[in-house]
């Protein structure tokens, strides 16, 4: 008696074969991923972004270009994303910002381009804590030093940013609400504008990521005076957290991570999620170029990245509600 597979044979030989039968899903990858970066190049995204993607080629066997979509601060990249079809073809090279883009568009009264529950977090690839520096010359040592003066001048000291909610003005806005102190924040277009502002001594303050403040704190130009970290960053090691110094929400980090659509299979972002494992501890050119953008690995995945990317979010929401609408 012939039995079902030997029928369903017979059937395929004659193309009669039912669907299900003939349809066979093709292992992922079969084609190229995207990695979509949605801030210009240069920045942490793209930095993170790029020798990523040819350490997951090196891995998947399958090109991985980095597609560039920058736009309203991040918002334009990750809502194509959001509304891209979810194969695990398109995955998006996340900053912080991920939480606080949507956050800051329901503020301002308009309706979010898309939201975090659209996304499945894969993995953090590398996650750096913020540094409060101020030039050499400024009065203040100590964070209490500075707190103290600007209780005293509530909005005469000034700190720069990267524009309205980027992660520099959202990392001061929670230590000026946890200190209860009114800074007066000057937005640039970048960060490295803003910087470039505090060295030349126009700004008193700034958020900075360790790696493009520390030769200048090294140089004597800036002084550290405290960290957004839960722990002390290498470089800074004479430098205490906020945490330590009393605020125990006032931690922020410039991460970045691997997000894909959220209806993507979950064999396929296993499939992700495991090379991105794999390339984050064992691929030696990934962690060079890391190391030498000032953003070494700091890899995280599974319910570990998810409870982390849940607690982040929820501090910078409650901090981007603190700041309110900017006009």
């Amino acid at each position: 008696m012939t039995n079902r597979r030997d029928l369903i044979a017979a059937l395929a030989a004659a193309g009669l074969a039912p669907a299900a039968a003939r349809a066979q899903p093709a292992a992922w990858p079969s084609r190229a991923i995207q990695m979509v970066v949605p801030f210009p190049p240069g920045g942490q995204a793209d930095t993170t972004a790029r020798p990523t993607a040819a350490a997951l080629e090196r891995v998947l066997g399958q090109a991985v270009p980095v597609v560039g979509r920058p736009g309203a601060g991040g918002i334009v990249g990750t809502a194509s994303v959001a509304r891209a079809a979810p194969d695990g073809y398109t995955a998006l090279m996340a900053l912080s910002s991920h939480a606080m883009l949507p956050e800051s568009e329901r503020v301002q009264g308009r309706t979010p381009a898309y939201t975090v529950d659209q996304f499945a977090p894969v993995a953090r690839i590398t996650a750096d804590p913020t540094v409060l520096v101020v030039p050499a010359s400024a009065p203040w040592r100590t964070v209490a030093e500075l707190v103290e003066d600007a209780k005293r001048r509530p909005g005469a000291i000034g700190f720069g940013s990267a524009g309205n909610y980027s992660t520099l003005h959202v990392a001061m806005a929670m230590f000026a609400g946890a200190a209860g102190i009114d800074l007066l924040h000057v937005p640039f277009q970048g960060g490295g504008p803003a910087l470039t502002a505090l060295l030349s001594g126009t700004l008193d303050a700034l958020a900075s990521g360790p790696g493009p403040a520390l030769s200048h704190v090294r140089e004597g130009r800036l002084r550290a005076l405290a960290s957004w970290g839960r722990e002390r960053i290498p470089g800074f090691e004479e430098v205490p957290t906020f945490v330590e110094l009393g605020h125990a929400e006032v931690e922020f980090y410039i991460w970045a991570g691997v997000f894909l659509p959220a209806a993507t299979p979950a064999p396929v972002q296993e499939r992700l999620r495991a090379a991105l494992r794999e390339v984050c501890e064992r691929d030696e050119a990934l962690r060079r170029a890391l190391d030498a953008a000032g953003s070494p690995v700091a890899h995280m995945d599974g319910e570990a990245f998810r409870t982390f990317f849940e607690q982040d979010s929820a501090r910078l929401v409650r901090a981007v509600r603190r700041i309110g609408r900017v006009d």
